[in-house]
């Protein structure tokens, strides 16, 4: 097992953010975590990265229980995080290539000396990302989605067990978007590929690697199981609570309004 979510629930300011979360990931599967903004999908990303507690429940992340064994840093190196909201967090003087080496450490920023071996590393992620001719250019001249691509080689610098996408297509137009999609393929098609979670709210990114999905709905599991019956017309017009149809185009979801006919 991967990743154990028994019974979690998170309370803050006596407001219930996430109520009786149960999840289990095992080894081999790949997951969309699907909701709405407000929906609690942030919460539970900080839950596994062991940034916060639950208040409630018991959680288990690489066989590691949390409150019965020291986390922090050791849980983190085995966890690539790829999400928009690192990109504001890195030194305005770092280039790409730093911000991928830093991935080494699990540290924001650079502090201690990389080896050899990690200088090589991080070149061939950068030369397999497409990201090797802005190797040296600041991160923060990047566009959005070439800073996206240098957080996944980023990701991968500790060989992680498990590799977390939080909404990484935030900002990207159509063409940056297919690129990190076909990024995100050719990371699953290696044969020690991680376990992925990937975090959106738009279905029509759901890519065919990603074979179960859990939809949360105001801070609880509205419906978890296999992509194809989660992400369906009759499953999400009920999510949404208003009717929808999904169709599914070279094996990914394309999602629309139903509208009514007018007599």
């Amino acid at each position: 097992m991967v990743v154990q979510l028994e019974n979690v629930s998170l309370r803050r300011d006596g407001k219930v953010i996430l109520q009786d979360i149960q999840w289990d990931i095992k080894k081999g599967e790949n997951w969309v975590l699907f909701g709405l903004n407000g929906s609690g999908k942030t919460a539970i990303l900080n839950l596994l990265n062991a940034y916060n507690f639950p208040t409630e429940g018991k959680i288990t992340v690489l066989g590691m229980e949390f409150g019965k064994t020291y986390l922090g840093e050791k849980l983190r190196k085995q966890i690539g995080f790829i999400s928009s909201s690192l990109q504001e967090k890195f030194h305005p003087g770092d280039n790409a290539f730093e911000v991928v080496l830093s991935g080494a450490f699990a540290s924001i920023g650079l502090y201690e000396m990389p080896t050899d071996e990690m200088r090589r590393k991080a070149s061939k992620l950068l030369e397999d990302l497409g990201c090797i001719e802005y190797a040296n250019r600041n991160y923060e001249t990047l566009s959005q989605g070439e800073k996206q691509r240098v957080l996944i080689a980023r990701a991968l610098m500790a060989d992680p067990a498990l590799l977390i996408f939080d909404e990484p297509t935030n900002g990207l137009d159509f063409i940056a978007r297919e690129h990190l999609l076909d990024s995100i393929e050719r990371i699953s098609g290696s044969p020690d590929a991680p376990t992925m979670i990937y975090v959106t709210h738009h279905a029509e990114e759901i890519l065919p690697v990603f074979n179960k999905s859990l939809l949360l709905k105001e801070g609880q599991v509205f419906a978890k199981g296999n992509t194809k019956d989660m992400i369906s017309s009759e499953q999400l017009s009920q999510f949404f609570q208003m009717p929808v149809t999904v169709t599914w185009e070279d094996h990914r979801p394309q999602l629309t309004k139903q509208y009514s006919k007018v007599q």
